[in-house]
């Protein structure tokens, strides 16, 4: 049997990650945002939380008692040890996203909660098709250069496949502005972010390339002020280990009112 392609070369994701800058972690902060708020809607005190992130030194704190791992194909997880298991900003560049999610459905206790963190498939959208652009008019063909990235919707049935009751997946779309794609690029950076697929080309991209998806970018994605937009997509995953306590849904057919009735509209029945 053959094994799977891998599309992420860990060892460039580690020396990104270790050139990382404070200054580009905005996007982890606002996500560490919203995850504290979904806790907070949470009616469920947790006494054994587990962080799994490659950015341990700023997720760390959303939790002060919570144990950090790595985001390694074998999480460094034991099971049921915890009530809580936060995967922050690293999903995307797991070779396998739906066995990172199974480990920590077998690390929760019952009814411990899953939150996910992650970037979604609209990502990006704008420089990846400009350097898709470039590239092809320049060299004549493609590379790849940014991780793909899964939609909502694909998301949501990873958290159904990897055994969690209860799923939810919600979007935070952002636009943020900047002087121009060289500004962008060099933010990526700067958030441990550059391109780190194992197909990726080993060698420095033409300045010529990167000059033409730079002027592509101000062209299609320009603002009135001269400056351009790029789009990140936060998703977050919610799941809980199944128990007999949670809520269950009715069985079909059981219901003692009718929809019509409910609506005060007439019924009108199918042909068939």
């Amino acid at each position: 049997m053959t094994s799977q392609p891998l599309l992420t070369d860990r060892a460039a994701l580690a020396r990104h990650r270790s050139r990382a800058e404070d200054t580009g972690m905005f996007l982890h902060r606002t996500a560490m945002d919203e995850v504290q708020d979904r806790l907070e809607l949470v009616n469920k005190s947790f006494t054994a939380p587990v962080v799994i992130t490659g950015f341990p030194g700023i997720w760390s704190g959303i939790c002060p008692s919570a144990r950090v791992v790595s985001d390694t194909e074998t999480l460094a997880l034991e099971q049921g040890a915890h009530d809580l298991a936060i995967h922050a900003m690293a999903l995307h560049w797991a070779n396998d996203p739906v066995g990172q999610l199974i480990q920590c459905r077998r690390a929760l206790r019952a009814d411990g909660l899953f939150l996910c963190a992650a970037f979604g498939g609209q990502t990006l959208h704008e420089l990846r098709a400009c350097l898709a652009q470039a590239e092809a008019e320049i060299v004549g063909g493609l590379s790849p250069r940014i991780a793909p990235m899964a939609e909502l919707r694909d998301l949501g049935g990873l958290l159904q496949r990897a055994g969690y009751a209860l799923p939810v997946a919600d979007v935070v779309p952002l636009h943020v502005e900047y002087a121009d794609a060289w500004a962008l690029m060099r933010d990526l950076r700067q958030m441990g972010e550059g391109n780190a697929l194992q197909g990726r080309l080993r060698h420095p991209t033409r300045r010529s390339v990167l000059a033409k998806a730079a002027a592509l970018y101000q062209q299609h994605f320009g603002t009135q002020t001269g400056r351009i937009t790029a789009t990140f997509e936060l998703v977050f995953l919610t799941g809980w280990a199944p128990d007999e306590s949670q809520q269950k849904p009715l069985r079909p057919g059981s219901a003692q009112q009718r929809l019509a009735d409910a609506l005060r509209t007439d019924e009108t029945k199918l042909r068939n």
